[in-house]
Protein backbone atom coordinates (compact mmCIF):
# COMPACT_ATOMS: atom_id res chain seq x y z
CA UNK A 1 0.00 0.00 0.00
CA UNK A 2 1.11 3.68 -0.86
CA UNK A 3 1.62 6.17 1.72
CA UNK A 4 -0.79 9.36 1.40
CA UNK A 5 0.84 12.25 0.07
CA UNK A 6 -0.49 14.69 2.54
CA UNK A 7 0.80 18.09 2.86
CA UNK A 8 0.62 17.29 6.94
CA UNK A 9 2.81 15.00 6.33
CA UNK A 10 0.81 12.90 8.55
CA UNK A 11 0.60 8.68 7.08
CA UNK A 12 -1.42 7.52 9.77
CA UNK A 13 -4.62 8.09 11.11
CA UNK A 14 -8.25 7.73 9.45
CA UNK A 15 -8.21 7.67 5.85
CA UNK A 16 -10.73 10.13 3.49
CA UNK A 17 -13.13 8.00 1.34
CA UNK A 18 -14.18 10.41 -1.25
CA UNK A 19 -16.43 8.65 -3.99
CA UNK A 20 -15.02 8.51 -6.89
CA UNK A 21 -19.07 9.71 -8.53
CA UNK A 22 -18.78 13.45 -7.02
CA UNK A 23 -19.79 15.96 -10.07
CA UNK A 24 -17.38 19.04 -10.24
CA UNK A 25 -20.09 21.10 -8.25
CA UNK A 26 -19.78 18.68 -5.39
CA UNK A 27 -16.29 18.83 -5.26
CA UNK A 28 -15.76 22.90 -5.89
CA UNK A 29 -18.69 23.04 -2.53
CA UNK A 30 -16.26 21.14 -0.33
CA UNK A 31 -13.13 23.12 -1.47
CA UNK A 32 -15.09 25.96 -1.07
CA UNK A 33 -16.42 25.00 2.71
CA UNK A 34 -12.68 23.99 3.50
CA UNK A 35 -11.64 27.79 2.46
CA UNK A 36 -13.76 29.25 4.91
CA UNK A 37 -12.80 26.87 7.23
CA UNK A 38 -9.25 27.74 6.99
CA UNK A 39 -9.65 31.69 6.81
CA UNK A 40 -11.89 31.65 10.05
CA UNK A 41 -9.55 29.74 11.86
CA UNK A 42 -6.34 32.27 10.34
CA UNK A 43 -8.72 35.10 11.20
CA UNK A 44 -8.63 33.61 14.74
CA UNK A 45 -5.34 32.51 15.46
CA UNK A 46 -3.15 33.88 12.81
CA UNK A 47 -0.59 35.25 15.87
CA UNK A 48 -0.18 32.05 17.35
CA UNK A 49 -0.23 29.90 14.30
CA UNK A 50 3.17 32.33 12.94
CA UNK A 51 4.86 31.59 16.01
CA UNK A 52 4.00 28.11 15.91
CA UNK A 53 4.79 27.35 12.58
CA UNK A 54 8.42 29.52 12.60
CA UNK A 55 9.61 27.70 15.54
CA UNK A 56 8.91 24.52 13.99
CA UNK A 57 10.87 25.55 10.98
CA UNK A 58 13.46 27.56 11.88
CA UNK A 59 16.76 25.51 13.39
CA UNK A 60 17.96 26.93 16.72
CA UNK A 61 21.49 28.32 17.09
CA UNK A 62 23.46 28.78 19.96
CA UNK A 63 24.65 32.10 20.07
CA UNK A 64 28.01 31.49 21.27
CA UNK A 65 28.27 28.64 18.30
CA UNK A 66 27.91 30.85 15.50
CA UNK A 67 30.12 34.12 16.31
CA UNK A 68 32.84 34.83 14.27
CA UNK A 69 36.18 35.93 15.63
CA UNK A 70 37.05 39.59 14.28
CA UNK A 71 40.62 38.47 13.23
CA UNK A 72 38.89 35.58 11.58
CA UNK A 73 39.57 35.31 7.62
CA UNK A 74 36.13 35.92 5.58
CA UNK A 75 37.53 33.24 3.30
Amino acid sequence: MKPWLLPSGLQRGIPFIIQDDWSPEQALAVIELLDDLREVIWGRYQIPLLELMNGQRCTHIDSDSGSIEETDSPF
